[in-house]
């Protein structure tokens, strides 16, 4: 199979080291191009990132000259991780210019024409492409860090027993706030209760992901959500522990299996970043644990555990997931394959 030429905007940024991580060794993109700021422009990648992750700068980067980030980049594909000051402009004019735009950014998540993707849960809105301004550029987004793993774990809910509301509280890691992030004498020993609109995201971006398409439209899905949202001394992984009200009154047992069992289009098309499973559920009442579960599945999958009846709803439990694989670069990297699926790279 002949590579599909891609390219990162952001590439210096926390986000998009992550995308050159995972896009190393890729079946089906090959990373050619990688763009950051004016005053990164003209510069070598390997000499002048400041490369924070594990293990070394993929070879494929490492010589390859850092452009600024303006249409004439010579890949059809290019994957945001840009900063979101800027990032709804430049994406903006890449989709204009007849690039394929793949989005970790906020900017564009509540347009009406731009999906809002976790490819298990809402693989037909992909249909809004055919409706974009863009003509044959567009744009597809990847949600919060803290959504997808929330809307994860409600999907199999909703469509087996139907869901009234929610409340969740995230503790989530450190790496979401990006690099270089809060000071340690922000964080040690300490948990910091604000993330300046995270609430909101996790309030109102799981209505358009969970909603209907219908037409040229999505229809948000009617449902309460309550989010609180704290910063926790973790390096990777956001855990939510999670309060819903249901529909039908449930068994234990039958929420159990309706997670273990959900599968969707990317594990029906066999897609190279999708988890063979999207949900673990695990019956020891102290998991799922960020340290010993984050990585599960190559990192994109979400774990479950300690469902209890709830005084107040019907159940509670605790959702984790990795918040830079599943959660951004991973999760839009999927997002791309299943367009690739879909013919929409042709």
């Amino acid at each position: 199979m002949k590579k599909i030429p891609v390219g990162v905007l952001g590439a210096t940024g926390s986000v998009g080291q992550k995308f050159i991580q995972l896009l190393n060794g890729h079946p089906y993109f090959e990373l050619t191009e990688i763009a950051a700021s004016e005053k990164s422009a003209g510069r070598i990648y390997g000499e002048h990132v400041n490369w924070f992750l594990d293990g070394h700068i993929p070879s494929v980067a490492r010589k390859m000259k850092i452009k600024t980030c303006e249409p004439g980049l010579d890949c059809h594909l290019v994957f945001s991780g840009l900063d979101a000051r800027i990032a709804g402009e430049t994406e903006s004019a890449f989709a204009k210019a007849g690039y394929i735009v793949v989005s970790n950014s906020r900017n564009h998540r509540y347009d009406p024409d731009v999906p809002l993707l976790v490819p298990e849960i809402n693989p037909e809105h992909l249909e809004l492409l055919k409706i974009q301004k863009y003509g044959s550029g567009k744009i597809i987004t990847n949600p919060n860090c803290s959504t997808i793993g929330l809307v994860l774990a409600l999907k199999p809910l909703i469509d087996r027993f139907g869901l009234k509301s929610v409340n969740v509280v995230t503790m989530q890691a450190l790496s979401g706030a990006g690099f270089p992030g809060l000071s340690g004498l922000s964080v040690l020993e300490n948990v910091v209760p604000h993330i300046g609109g995270e609430e909101e995201k996790m309030e109102k971006e799981p209505l358009k992901i969970l909603g209907n398409f219908v037409g040229n439209r999505i229809d948000p899905l009617d449902l309460l959500i309550s989010a609180q949202c704290n910063r926790v001394p973790v390096i990777d992984g956001h855990t939510e522990s999670v309060q819903v009200a249901l529909k039908e009154k449930v068994s234990h047992e039958k929420i159990i299996e309706s997670w273990r069992a959900f599968r969707g289009k990317p594990q029906t098309l066999k897609l190279p970043f999708a988890p063979e499973q999207p949900i673990y559920y695990f019956d020891r009442p102290d998991y799922p644990q960020p340290r010993l579960h984050r990585l599960i599945d190559k990192g994109m999958a979400v774990s479950i555990g300690n469902l209890r009846p709830c005084p107040i709803f019907d159940y509670k439990f605790t959702v984790l997931a990795h918040n830079t694989i599943r959660g951004a670069a991973g999760g839009a990297i999927l997002c791309a394959e299943l367009l690739k699926a879909g013919g929409w790279l042709d």
